[in-house]
């Protein structure tokens, strides 16, 4: 009546993981070194180091990150500094503070985000089109 269903997802190497379980860094942990995951991850204590990860970044808004980050989106409410690279979303909210170098496909920033960052969104497409500008200007 209250149960679930518990969904397997292959991780390519053998392995299966659950599709709805996460990762959780509580508010007063702190790690210095390098995290992989293969689910989604959530950040309320601090980092110094790199984070891997095959799903979703959340940095709550207690949570530090110092290194790099990359993963498929993320969800920043509190303090990162460092290299940022999202396959697909990054949303930055209002209590978030950044401070970096960001890759993304798209990106959301709030009202009264702190965002002092260098940022290149839309990866190839973007390129290609500044390659193509230039092509033109300098055609004959």
């Amino acid at each position: 009546m209250f149960g679930s269903k518990s969904e397997k997802l292959n991780t390519g190497n053998g392995q299966s993981v659950s599709a709805n379980v996460s990762n959780s860094i509580v508010e007063g942990t702190s790690i210095n070194g390098n995290i992989i995951a293969t689910n989604d991850i959530r950040i309320d204590g601090a980092l110094v180091g790199k984070l891997d990860c095959k799903g979703r970044v959340i940095i709550g808004p207690q949570g530090k990150i110092e290194g790099d980050i990359i993963c498929i989106n993320a969800i920043i409410e509190g303090t990162f500094t460092g290299n940022l690279s999202v396959r697909e979303l990054l949303s930055i909210k209002e209590t978030a503070v950044i401070n970096g170098d960001i890759v993304t496909e798209k990106l959301m920033v709030q009202t009264g985000a702190v965002f002092n960052v260098s940022c290149s969104m839309g990866g190839q497409k973007l390129k290609s089109l500044v390659q193509k500008d230039q092509t033109l200007k300098t055609a004959p």
